[in-house]
């Protein structure tokens, strides 16, 4: 059966229904939303009334902050109603997902209500986290337990990747088989399939993670502060870390999942890891829950001149503090070490209390996720797919435990009275040095039935630049490397610091460009890091200008530009994939690719305004073109003013769709992939199908109309009433004027037709003329200073 899936109802419009129900309506699918009718509506023929609970619950999910939709536009994808009016519509639906308060008896009764309407042979499938799934089958029909499951989406749905997939004994293997893949192509997650035990997989594994650390604060009399900046981005994990992680959840909901796994599972060996310590039952009698009650483990007050200030629980007082710096020496050793499994083993090794902490953590996990295993899952690599993809991980358990060496952790834990299973000793005696390897591009796991190593499935057929990069480099310098991805293509990809922007960078663009042009078909420009690229070298800009070397900055300008145009006009396509930041330069080498592939969770804009200058990699220019291209659908000067804003105010999207809205990437010629796992492959097949199809190398463009004196009238006397009105300095109005000469072409008396190096001169000159300002110079070193990434 070739299952389609147009449209979903979700019953149940709380904080995680809502939420389901916008990640289903960001991805094309119509989508029926129902809770129940408010008591005070019960007896109303009113709609509005009888859907006042699901409405409120789904308008104030729309105005949560990040946004759990792409666009605003896609929220007429979801239609609303009420379990007694319009329960019957489900008949019409593809899949039904549950998501009403976690009580049996409730889910039940739904379910019995869903059984006269269902189609038989549509999905249904429950979004519990604490109820065992297979105990929800009592009293259902054959069709209905063939085709139910768990479906664990982690919240916020839009943002965290992980979709726990737990089948009965009753399920298809079919219906499995589908949202395995379903959950990866269309919603971009991480699908792992689990057993059906308490908290399931991620859970089970991260609340005893953040238990075991609750009892080892106390033991090694370690601070909020001092646990936060030793489990964050140092050792690959959010930068919320584990207290500010505990306050976003909330205390409360920590509580309840480790009371679970303690009393539903007796016999883990564990079991006393998951009981409350005395501080944490103590911050729940008071209610300080964390975010939802405005205070935690941190809490913000303002002090005596209104200046806000966050200050962090001393747990041993109860009482909150100035939060203060941390400092230890082995993070002193470790912070130059860029590859993160390597400074695994330097923070291991620490001989200070942070290394200590590191040891007690780390030795004490992985003994616990290898006792898991036949336990809550036969395959180690979902445990680690799970704790990635449900809690931010960049390495999971069994992949940390590689990075520090098995053998020597092993050794280690027992010294430290850690066991671990013995089937990782047996793993050892079978010369299976690792829990994973990579061969031919392809990853492999350690399976513990055959004490052999088993393809990871599906990483045969997915392009991972971690796993070809070893094999397939053909060139590389200090920032960027080169692969052959086959088939004629190659990829670029940079790993400088955020991906930013310099000449290593250019060079490695040109140097792809020559090869593709000479030996390949065509060039794909991504990478795997945590941002496509915050833009350009900020730091670089800033020394060129302070020290007045202006010819130099010129060149390097030059050179960007440059580099930009040969994406544009080379011989071989150019696809560029960015995901999460592309800022600046990475905006601007997106916007001059034959085709961008971007992921959905794409945040993307010109920001340069806000160091005081305009976009000067030809960003301002392709602006400028766009507008012209725009001037025949509409009012002029409303295109140019909305082209103007969009730069004038540092706009970045929240998503690849609303970088189609700001024009940022064009539509009919370029795309967005909700998966970031497909979004390589499917990057590449664009580049092939590009140059199959015969790929021409396009005409430089001389037909750019630009308004002259008719915009410029318009720029200059908004940009005058702003400064009037105090709403922007007299360097903001000196930065508008730039970018609307540069946007108008100049003082042209009539609209005038021009080429595109006629506006990159004319850019350039003015991100110059700015660079010598005093003000641009002290933003640019306020950057530099904070370490502040560019977006509003």
């Amino acid at each position: 059966m070739s299952r389609k899936i147009n449209k979903v109802a979700v019953l149940g419009s709380g904080v995680m229904g809502s939420r389901i129900a916008c990640h289903f309506a960001n991805i094309g699918v119509e989508v029926l939303l129902l809770d129940m009718i408010p008591k005070e509506g019960g007896e109303s023929t009113d709609k509005s009334a009888r859907n006042k609970l699901v409405n409120d619950s789904l308008q104030a999910t729309l105005k949560s902050n990040p946004s759990p939709i792409y666009s605003k536009t896609f929220i007429s994808r979801i239609s609303t109603g009420n379990f007694t009016d319009d329960l019957s519509k489900i008949s019409t639906c593809d899949w039904i997902i549950e998501v009403v308060v976690e009580r049996l008896d409730i889910k039940q009764y739904i379910f019995t209500e869903v059984e006269k309407y269902r189609t038989p042979g549509t999905l249904i499938t429950s979004n519990t986290s604490g109820i065992p799934i297979h105990i929800m089958l009592d009293g259902r029909s054959e069709d209905f337990q063939k085709h139910f499951c768990g479906t664990h989406f982690f919240n916020p749905p839009r943002y965290l990747k992980l979709l726990e997939l737990i089948p009965t004994p009753k399920t298809d293997s079919a219906v499995i088989e589908f949202f395995e893949d379903y959950g990866q192509r269309f919603l971009g997650k991480t699908t792992v399939v689990c057993k059906d035990t308490p908290a399931f997989i991620a859970n089970r594994i991260g609340v005893y993670g953040i238990m075991s650390l609750f009892h080892t604060v106390n033991e090694m009399g370690l601070t909020v502060e001092e646990v936060d900046k030793l489990t964050g981005p140092v050792i690959g994990r959010p930068k919320s870390a584990t207290f500010r992680t505990c306050d976003v959840v909330g205390l409360d909901t920590l509580v309840h999942v480790a009371n679970g796994v303690r009393t539903n599972c007796p016999d883990d060996e564990a079991n006393s890891i998951f009981s409350i310590p005395d501080y944490i039952n103590k911050m729940v009698e008071n209610n300080w829950l964390g975010s939802k009650t405005k205070q935690g483990f941190f809490k913000k007050v303002k002090d005596e001149n209104g200046k806000s200030e966050i200050q962090s629980l001393d747990l041993s007082t109860l009482t909150y503090k100035t939060s203060s710096k941390v400092k230890f020496a082995t993070l002193e050793a470790a912070k130059n070490i860029d590859s993160l499994q390597l400074r695994m083993k330097t923070l291991v090794k620490g001989q200070d209390k942070a290394g200590e902490f590191y040891r007690k953590s780390f030795f004490g996990l992985f003994a616990y996720v290898s006792n898991r295993i036949p336990e809550i899952t036969d395959a180690i690599y979902k445990i680690d797919d799970a704790m990635c993809s449900g809690f931010g991980w960049q390495l999971g358990p069994f992949a940390t435990w590689d990075a520090i060496g098995v053998e020597e952790a092993l050794k280690g834990m027992q010294q430290m009275g850690y066991q671990a299973n013995a089937w990782v000793q047996d793993m050892i005696n079978s010369e299976c040095k690792s829990f994973y390897k990579v061969e031919k591009g392809i990853k492999y796991y350690y399976d513990i039935t055959t004490k052999s190593y088993k393809m990871i499935p599906g990483s045969d057929k997915l392009l991972v630049l971690e796993n070809i990069r070893a094999d397939k480099t053909i060139w590389k310098n200090s920032g960027t490397t080169i692969v052959d991805l086959g088939d004629g293509i190659i990829n670029l990809e940079f790993h400088t610091k955020m991906n930013t922007i310099g000449g290593e960078v250019i060079e490695g663009i040109n140097k792809a460009i020559d090869l593709a042009e000479k030996e390949y078909r065509g060039l794909v420009i991504s990478n795997d890091g945590d941002n496509f690229s915050a833009g350009a070298n900020v730091g670089m800009i800033f020394m060129m200008a302070v020290e007045q070397e202006y010819d130099e900055l010129d060149f390097a300008i030059q050179a960007f530009q440059k580099t930009m145009m040969r994406i544009r006009y080379s011989s071989i396509p150019v696809v560029v994939a960015p995901h999460n930041l592309a800022l600046g330069g990475g905006c601007e080498m997106s916007m001059h690719a034959d085709k961008v592939i971007a992921h959905a969770e794409t945040y993307m804009g010109l920001v340069e305004f806000g160091v005081g200058v305009i976009p000067g990699g030809g960003g301002t220019k392709e602006f400028a073109l766009r507008a012209s291209d725009e001037y025949g659908d509409g009012i002029r000067l409303n295109v140019l003013r909305n082209r103007f804003l969009t730069v004038g105010q540092a706009k970045v999207s929240t998503s690849a769709y609303e970088a189609f809205e700001l024009g940022y990437l064009r539509p009919g010629i370029d795309e967005v992939i909700v998966s970031r796992a497909h979004q390589l492959s499917y990057a590449k097949q664009a580049a092939l199908n590009m140059a199959e199809k015969g790929y021409t190398k396009p005409l430089h463009r001389k037909d750019i109309k630009v308004l002259g004196n008719e915009g410029l009238g318009i720029v200059y006397v908004g940009a005058n009433s702003m400064k009037s009105g105090k709403y922007i300095s007299e360097h903001d109005q000196l930065i508008s004027e730039k970018l609307g000469w540069v946007l108008c072409g100049g003082d042209l008396s009539v609209p005038t037709e021009v080429d595109e190096q006629y506006l990159l001169d004319m850019e350039r000159r003015a991100f110059l003329e700015l660079c010598t300002e005093r003000k641009t110079l002290e933003r640019l070193q306020s950057i530099i200073t904070s370490g502040k990434v560019l977006r509003n």
